[in-house]
């Protein structure tokens, strides 16, 4: 029996690892022959399969393919695409069956974050209920480190070498002009609901008198009056206070900090 083709393809913000994932897709595929066809990659993520913009990845070389170890940004191309529900667009899910079908697909890797593994399983469960033999397997790739089950997603470690460099560095840069300059430094990082990141910054710190002195994590509630009670101190211990804050830092109430209106500015002498 002919064996089926793969379709691979890449999801939402890129990382610096992504095409290494899709390197080792498309390398152990190739050592299996007798159980996986060709590789397809689509063109802009899910979007490939939707237009039926396949890329044969069999034209390629080796070494062509080897290189995307090494190769930034996303190779074949992403999107930020959700599919919506069956019941409110079966057509959508239709339509990647009827593709698949034409490219005699058998096998469905989709590299991204949360909303690509929700897809992968979406497209799982339509095509058992239409009678369509596909095997869908879901590609960690998000830099908040914050998917389910996963212990490490490709790409988390990247951004965790990073944030800590680039908090070292402007650390040491405020540490040098805080007698007569600026005396307190946020960097906002991201991380919408976990604090993975923000938790890495202080990675290069080797004491607690270096940078960051503060870490704003989005899974604890931001009570402004320690927090400003807290920025003061390390001014007056250290002359400077350098403060890490995640994009889903939220106050109280839930609300995130990015969204409040009114936002407090405190100059420190």
């Amino acid at each position: 029996m002919t064996p089926k083709n793969a379709f691979y393809a890449q999801s939402g913000g890129v990382t610096a690892v992504i095409n290494a994932s899709a390197c080792g897709v498309i390398e152990t595929a190739r050592q299996y022959p007798e159980k996986i066809g060709r590789v397809f990659a689509g063109r802009n993520g899910i979007l490939g399969a939707l237009n039926e913009e396949l890329i044969d990845t069999s034209q390629e070389s080796d070494s062509a393919i080897a290189k995307l170890k090494h190769t930034p940004g996303g190779a074949f191309g992403s999107c930020r695409f959700k599919l919506k529900a069956l019941e409110e667009n079966k057509h959508e899910y239709e339509r990647l069956i009827e593709v698949f079908k034409a490219h005699d697909i058998g096998y469905f890797f989709y590299n991204g974050g949360g909303d690509s593994q929700d897809t992968a399983h979406k497209v799982s469960k339509i095509s058992e209920k239409l009678g369509y033999s596909l095997q869908c397997i879901g590609i960690p790739k998000t830099v908040d480190n914050d998917l389910p089950i996963t212990d490490n997603s490709p790409g988390f470690g990247s951004v965790a070498k990073y944030v800590s460099v680039s908090v070292k560095e402007a650390g040491l840069d405020i540490k040098s002009m805080c007698s007569t300059s600026t005396k307190v430094f946020i960097m906002e990082v991201m991380g919408r609901h976990a604090g993975w990141i923000a938790a890495a910054s202080a990675l290069a710190s080797q004491s607690v008198a270096e940078p960051p002195h503060i870490i704003l994590f989005p899974e604890l509630p931001f009570a402004e009056s320690k927090f400003l009670t807290r920025v003061e101190e390390c001014v007056k211990q250290h002359g400077y206070c350098v403060i890490v804050a995640s994009e889903g830092t939220s106050d109280e109430s839930g609300k995130v900090l990015a969204a409040v209106e009114k936002m407090h500015l405190v100059i420190l002498n």
